[in-house]
């Protein structure tokens, strides 16, 4: 991982078009080939981003971030104060409880669940800040990402928002639509999700592994 600190101006260029004015900031490049960059706010979310696969063109200066579908990040380079490169190694990954573990190998064996015609693409779909739980394709062939949750909390609904703003910068992908899966899923969670377009469907772990009828509710 690459990190440096910068003054810098950031601009955007491809579908959509945005600048961000000359400031000090964090510009991170990972091992997968993603380049974020970070204010000293915000939490982890990045002013800006490009997931890979992308290519990193240096010269003095400026850096040209270009993805395969010809969308390019423009950043001046104005002072630089650090410029530093760590090796990570390989990660674990995020450990989840046995329950939600198990409902999302349930779930990967049986896409049919979210509805006819679902099918499976990859379990654990990565992205730039994560992966997504389950990515799978609807009758129609278009993209859903599946987070699983045992418990649907309004984090859950913003993580799943956070992947799907990333997933549909792929133009290979989008449109991604979401579903947010759940044994049980608060009423604000609720709220929160049908105000952004996903779907919440509370699901039987028993049923899922056989001990009942299979059965899903969706809401």
């Amino acid at each position: 991982m690459r990190l440096v600190i910068a003054r810098c101006t950031v601009d955007y260029v491809g579908r959509l078009s945005s600048h961000l004015p000359s400031a000090k900031r964090l510009l991170i490049v990972k091992a997968d080939g993603s380049v974020s960059i970070h204010a000293d706010d915000r939490a982890y979310k990045p002013l800006n981003w490009m997931s890979p696969p992308c290519r990193l063109e240096e010269s003095p200066g400026v850096w040209r971030v270009v993805n395969k579908a010809g969308e390019e990040l423009r950043i001046q380079l104005e002072e630089v104060f650090e410029d530093s490169s760590h090796v990570f190694g390989p990660d674990p990954g995020l450990q989840k409880d046995g329950v939600e573990a198990h409902l999302q190998e349930l779930l990967a064996a049986a896409p049919h669940t979210f509805g006819e015609g679902f099918s499976l693409v990859r379990r654990e779909y990565m992205t730039a800040i994560g992966p997504v739980d389950l990515l799978c394709r609807d009758a129609a062939g278009a993209h859903v990402a599946v987070e699983i949750k045992r418990r649907g909390e309004i984090d859950g609904v913003e993580q799943l928002t956070r992947y799907l703003e990333l997933l549909n910068r792929d133009p290979l992908l989008t449109p991604v639509a979401g579903i947010f899966a759940a044994q049980e899923i608060k009423p604000q969670a609720r709220v929160l999700a049908e105000d952004r377009g996903i779907r919440c469907v509370v699901v039987d772990y028993d049923r899922l592994r056989g001990t009942k009828k299979d059965e899903l509710t969706l809401f």
